[in-house]
């Protein structure tokens, strides 16, 4: 018995000595990174980093965040940041965010709000910490902004996997329930007020490819740019009005996408005349493409619901046979 006890001492001893020195490290490594992105020009200011959770966890809060990328402008700030694991899986962390904080970029300041906004991050063994899968969970989030909009949903998941036998690729998929946009942007595009106030739903199922793996060099050097993308399934129901895409997209080193994506929009006037009045087609066009679309949609032989490719080439989208503008550039900043 004696010995038995001596021996359960040695081992409390022994993982009371991993747990401190895990935890030390882990308090290092988080201060020791945003110092050296001080060294490198950003902002990373923090008040403090604390570890808790003995014995089994390490759960460790970083407190008045402030970070700003001088190569893009954009900055994070927040009263604290959570990063909660087991001691003895440390690549597995809970991420836990406040539930205010904001965003800026050179453009425009956005506070975010929400109820409640955490994610399940699982990474690689290795220090260069490669993401492998992530959950993402929020709960009654708001986006105001002081360029003069606002948005806002009741829940919205966002989940990601590394692509089995694809380098660099993730299956992504996203969904948000009631999204609520700013009150301007709906008496523009709906001034007869025919619309709930919400969107009811909104989803993504694509996979998408990029040049590098989404790891901390993602953030210390430069971000992974989109070389593929395979969308399943976008969709978006607000009202009678329901839009889908589906299609297939390659991206070339500017950003500038190549492909076709199939539009299905039911109830496509009304999509049409919110189009309009926001001013995203010119009345002097507005007749000869509302006629284009006309025939398009009766070549199905539903009037009311247009299926049709939106073609990228050279730069250019095209909706059907009618150009539609310039193709939307995808580099990630």
């Amino acid at each position: 018995m004696r010995k038995l006890i001596w021996v359960l001492l040695a081992l409390a001893a022994l993982w009371g000595g991993y747990w401190f020195i895990g935890s030390t490290a882990v308090e290092r490594g988080i201060a020791g990174w945003l110092d050296a992105r001080a060294a490198e020009g950003w902002v990373a200011e923090y008040d403090d980093v604390t570890t808790r959770g003995f014995p089994n966890r390490f759960d460790t809060t970083v407190t008045g965040i402030r970070l700003a990328d001088p190569a893009t402008g954009v900055a994070w700030t927040a009263p604290f940041f959570q990063m909660l694991a087991l001691s003895y899986k440390p690549n597995h962390i809970i991420a836990v965010w406040p539930n205010e904080q904001s965003v800026a970029s050179p453009f425009e300041k956005v506070a975010v709000t929400s109820d409640d906004m955490r994610g399940s991050v699982i990474f690689e063994a290795g220090t260069a910490l490669t993401l492998d899968h992530a959950t993402f969970v929020l709960d009654n989030i708001a986006l105001s902004s002081d360029a003069g909009w606002q948005a806002s949903a009741t829940s919205a998941r966002l989940a990601t996997r590394q692509t089995a036998a694809l380098q660099n690729s993730h299956d992504i998929g996203f969904e948000a329930d009631t999204v609520t946009l700013t009150e301007g942007f709906r008496a523009s595009v709906d001034p007869a007020g025919v619309l709930p106030d919400a969107v009811q739903r909104m989803r993504i199922d694509a996979t998408v490819g990029f040049d590098a793996p989404w790891n901390r060099f993602a953030i210390e050097d430069r971000r992974p740019q989109v070389t593929r993308i395979e969308l399943r399934e976008m969709q978006a129901r607000w009202g009678e009005m329901d839009l889908r895409l589906a299609g297939e997209l390659d991206v070339d080193a500017a950003g500038v996408p190549t492909g076709k994506i199939t539009v299905r929009a039911e109830n496509w006037r009304q999509m049409f005349d919110m189009a309009r009045a926001a001013g995203l087609i010119p009345d002097m066009l507005a007749p000869t493409a509302e006629r284009g679309l006309a025939a398009l949609a009766g070549m199905s032989g539903q009037p009311e619901t247009l299926d049709a490719p939106l073609t990228f080439r050279n730069g250019i989208v095209a909706f059907g046979p009618i150009p539609i503008g310039q193709a939307p550039n995808l580099t990630i900043r």
